[in-house]
């Protein structure tokens, strides 16, 4: 008779021990997905990606109190003590954001397995850094909001962040988040692929900072880089290196506001000869329905394609079937990180 090694007999009882302490429904493969209202499409498209994950779909009452504070409730919090949990969050509008975030820190103490933010589009990318005294990055202060999130019993959150707007800004995460950074990318070469002159098309990016987030993932494509000089409210692109003549270019961007320097880049690209342009912007945030100017304003007709993602959900409401926009959802993307 072979007697186990002692060392193997208390492995064993270990993971016993923690699996009767996490209860029977910690298995990984399952997810509770939670959800702010304006996400509500992408949870269930979520939901519905082919995956390992069965994904169940967690109901929160949003309403208010007559002072106007939030009136919150967790439908099946008992429920969801040992489980793997997850929120799907929109922070496009400041004003839903406290409501949010008093989710974010409630979910984790709710006795759950573990926790993990999804916040498709950190939204304060165009304050990450000071360049004059009297300038507030509120960058910093979300991501220092985020860090405070409470420790679930499986310990720090995970956060899944798509195409954050500098690549500084990953580190004013503290340690008590696990930030996971992604991208939309993948969307756009599939998108690219189906294209009827997909050999003709060259990447341009409108600075050397859109270059330098993205250059990584377009081995084997040509390359345009333009850059630009911001004179008050003006932007002055220039051409830096690359040839567009003859091409299919396809400008690629992290976020577009009111698509000032996506304009003003296509028509220096136009210029040198470009045969057609596409643009792709993983976040559309268009405020002040700045995205008119692709299909009615003066811009209308610049761009065959204006490719953005379902990351801002205020935007696809009202450009879902309007050319040039074509909305790629990232549904898929989720899944996978909710895979980790």
């Amino acid at each position: 008779m072979t007697t186990r090694p002692a060392s193997d007999v208390v492995a064993d009882d270990v993971k016993r021990a923690r699996r009767e302490s996490f209860g029977p429904w910690s298995d990984p493969r399952k997810k509770y997905l939670y959800y702010c209202p304006q996400m509500r499409d992408l949870a269930h498209a979520i939901a519905a990606q082919p995956s390992s994950l069965e994904i169940t779909l967690g109901e929160i009452s949003w309403k208010k109190f007559p002072d106007g504070f939030p009136n919150l409730f967790v439908d099946g919090a008992e429920s969801i003590r040992g489980k793997h949990v997850a929120f799907l969050a929109s922070f496009n509008n400041p004003e839903t954001i406290f409501e949010q975030i008093s989710v974010i820190y409630s979910l984790p103490k709710m006795f759950i397995a573990s926790f993990t933010l999804i916040l498709p589009f950190f939204p304060t990318g165009t304050a990450e850094r000071v360049d004059r005294e009297g300038e507030v990055p509120t960058a910093v202060t979300l991501a220092r909001i985020l860090s405070a999130i409470p420790a679930s019993r499986g310990g720090p959150t995970s956060a899944v962040i798509f195409d954050i707007h500098a690549l500084q800004e990953r580190f004013y995460f503290g340690d008590s988040i696990t930030p996971c950074f992604e991208t939309g990318i993948p969307l756009l070469l599939a998108a690219i692929d189906a294209l009827p002159d997909r050999d003709d098309v060259v990447i341009a990016y409108p600075d050397e900072g859109a270059m330098k987030r993205f250059h990584t993932f377009f081995e084997g494509f040509e390359e345009v880089v333009c850059t630009k000089v911001r004179q008050g409210d003006k932007r002055i692109v220039t051409l830096k290196e690359g040839e567009p003549k003859g091409k299919h270019v396809v400008i690629v961007d992290d976020l577009v506001q009111t698509g000032g320097t996506l304009v003003e880049c296509g028509k220096v690209l136009q210029k040198h000869g470009a045969k057609a342009l596409s643009a792709f912007c993983t976040h559309g945030v268009f405020p002040n329905e700045s995205w008119k100017r692709f299909s009615e304003g003066a811009a209308k007709g610049m761009f065959e394609s204006f490719y953005i993602t379902d990351s801002c959900p205020q935007t696809v409401e009202v450009v879902q079937g309007v050319e040039p926009f074509v909305v790629m959802s990232l549904a898929g993307r989720i899944a996978h990180a909710l895979e980790i």
